[in-house]
């Protein structure tokens, strides 16, 4: 029998309901189960690949090509397998499928009504991640926060699969508990009034995780425990960590997967969390620094600076730089300031290594194209990730190959030198306004070349790798760009469309267009970051 953890948020957003998840995932995995984790948005949107990367944060991109939240890359992470398509799901999509069955005329004529076709087609997607994926336990984690109006419907979903079987679904709700500066006291009321808000959707919580800077202590636990009808042992202390893959062992500590695991009335088939505990005590161990700039424009919000939008490559940086048992540190660099003031690259010679992430528009273009000159010139390690690839192939054809004003012409359609230009089949789709879940997108094939930096990081000559963008390097100037000395290190051998580029006489000078930070792992580094992390350690910060 399957079984079903629904996993909800109480007082605010941000509190982290995906690494929890995830968490709860990977520490049920460890006990013997074979478990899944889907994530359900309460937008409109069909999926995640039309959102603000500031507002939404990362689009993080499935082996089969969806566009999705940055939660499912939290679960790959931390189950250390692929998620696919059916685990996401927006409130858009289940509208557009049963719209798309109504039309059908699947419904056999009934008056198709929000309640109860809109949950149970939620319910059916629930049902088939899990039968797909063979699961044990399947997690659902409904974004945002109970109370919203937007995510009563799933609410709804998970109560009626309760009612339809009761021993088969528990529900977990992850609240704040605030510490006001001026209290300095640690206030359980909000999370009351979270409990009471999902009671009123007909649900009662099995299991509080209880998030908050401080650990949760006995005073509070107790008034958690009365007034949200819930047993003390199933209120668990989530504080503050210094390190997210540290919230196993924290849960652990508190006997959670235990708890989960009485609920359903069945035992572990297997001991431990002990990986985590390895994990973290390599981090903490890591003491030599190695220092990254990420040249980026996805980072304010008003005065606020965020950096969920760069959230996996932040992660594979992490993950390369503890295998090799170093500590990153990590700035963020705003590409529009080197457009206003073209004199702050020299700031760059600070760094041991520069990232160049994936991108769109116009915005801190020429600033970055200006970042990628230097670094080429003074021979900081760099690695460009899709569009920072794009822009060092302008970058070498402006400055190298003697192509004045060359460009993408995503940015300048009359550029006498379109370097970078967009798809064939991809031209229609901007003309036709095709723009949702409409680029090259998923896992595509890549052929190394023989004696290249990237067959020595992959230790292959055939690799596959997640993609999504509209532009390529331009293959009418593949020619001139190599006899100026740009190395074309691997292609993809279905449409011979450039997937890596190299610099010859540099220590680490790689671009990608693909998106090697998506298949990194805690425990499986991606060997892109593996090799340009190496490099740059041993640069002078």
């Amino acid at each position: 029998m399957t079984r079903y953890i629904f996993v909800v948020g109480g007082v605010m957003s941000g509190i982290g309901k995906g690494i929890a998840t995830a968490s709860i995932s990977s520490l049920l995995s460890e006990r013997g189960y074979n478990v899944t984790a889907i994530k359900i948005d309460p937008y409109i949107n069909v999926d995640a690949g039309t959102m603000n990367p500031v507002e939404h944060g990362e689009v993080f991109v499935t082996e089969d090509g969806l566009e999705s939240d940055q939660d499912i890359g939290h679960y790959e992470r931390f189950l250390h397998k692929n998620i696919y398509r059916q685990n996401y799901m927006t409130t858009g999509l289940v509208y557009k499928t049963v719209i798309e069955n109504e039309r059908a005329l699947k419904y056999d004529g009934k008056c198709v009504e929000v309640v109860p076709h809109i949950p149970e087609e939620v319910i059916r997607r629930i049902k088939l991640a899990g039968k797909k994926s063979q699961a044990d336990f399947v997690l659902i984690e409904i974004g945002g926060t109970v109370g919203e109006y937007q995510n009563i419907l799933f609410l709804e979903a998970g109560r009626m699969m309760r009612i339809q079987n009761p021993e088969s679904v528990i529900f977990v709700l992850v609240s704040y508990l605030p510490v006001p500066g001026n209290l300095g006291e640690m206030k359980t009321k909000p999370t009351q009034y979270s409990v009471r808000t999902l009671n009123s959707a007909g649900i009662q919580p099995d299991i509080i995780l209880a998030r908050s800077e401080l650990p949760l202590d006995e005073p509070r636990k107790k008034k958690l425990s009365i007034f949200c009808n819930i047993p003390p042992e199933n209120i668990i202390s989530a504080p503050d960590v210094k390190n997210i893959y540290e919230v196993p062992i924290n849960f652990e500590k508190e006997q959670l997967t235990l708890r989960i695991l009485k609920k359903f009335n069945i035992r572990a088939k297997k001991n431990g969390h002990s990986r985590w505990t390895q994990l973290i005590k390599k981090i903490n161990s890591s003491k030599k620094t190695v220092k990254i700039g990420i040249v980026g424009k996805y980072f304010d919000t008003g005065k606020f600076t965020l950096s969920d939008s760069y959230i996996s490559v932040i992660e594979a940086i992490k993950h390369a730089s503890w295998s090799l048992k170093l500590k990153p540190e990590l700035e963020w660099l705003n590409a529009k300031d080197f457009e206003t003031n073209p004199s702050a690259t020299k700031l760059l010679s600070k760094y041991q290594g520069i990232i160049v992430p994936g991108g769109f528009g116009s915005r801190g273009v020429e600033g970055k194209i200006k970042a990628i000159h230097y670094v080429r010139e003074h021979k900081i390690p760099y690695l460009g990730l899709c569009y920072g690839m794009q822009l060092a192939t302008v970058e070498f054809a402006r400055n190298v190959a003697k192509m004045r004003n060359a460009h993408t012409t995503e940015i300048n359609p009359r550029t006498p030198y379109p370097v970078i230009d967009v798809m064939p089949e991809q031209k229609s789709n901007i003309e036709g306004e095709n723009m949702g879940g409409s680029m090259r997108l998923g896992a595509y094939r890549c052929r190394l070349a023989k004696n290249s930096l990237a067959i020595r990081a992959y230790g292959k000559n055939l690799i596959s790798e997640r993609h999504r963008h509209r532009y390529e390097v331009n293959n009418n100037f593949k020619e001139k760009l190599e006899k100026a000395g740009l190395v074309i290190s691997g292609t993809n051998p279905e449409k011979n469309l450039v997937e890596i580029i190299e610099i010859k006489n540099h220590p680490f000078f790689v671009g990608t267009q693909f998106h090697p930070e998506l298949k990194s792992r805690p425990f499986e580094p991606h060997p892109l970051f593996v090799e340009f992390i190496k490099s740059a350690s041993k640069k002078k910060g």
